[in-house]
């Protein structure tokens, strides 16, 4: 386990993080970086030291569908929805490829 740790912390360092181009500059970003076989490294970009989400390459290929989709519009919205699109997230809601 601790191997494994330690094998994690040095792809962490040497990852290539990007960030969309449409980022704010006022720093509220999510960066992104390639793992090897196919892991996606996910981390808030005001907290580059800080915990980092592990993402398989079906579970971010399935969120970034989701988001292209417009599943998650309406955690966007403010005051009433005005979205056809909002709807209650299911196991079942981002099938696999």
């Amino acid at each position: 386990m601790e191997e494994r740790q330690h094998d994690l912390q040095a792809e962490l360092k040497d990852a290539a993080w990007r960030k969309s181009r449409r980022s704010n500059p006022s720093g509220n970003c999510v960066e992104l970086a390639r793992l090897p076989a196919g892991r996606v490294a996910v981390r808030n970009s005001r907290h580059p030291a800080g915990p980092v989400l592990i993402c398989t390459h079906d579970e971010i290929a399935s969120f970034v569908r989701g988001a292209k989709d417009g599943h998650f519009d309406s955690l966007l919205a403010t005051g009433t929805a005005n979205t056809n699109r909002n709807v209650i997230c299911a196991e079942n809601s981002f099938p696999s490829t």
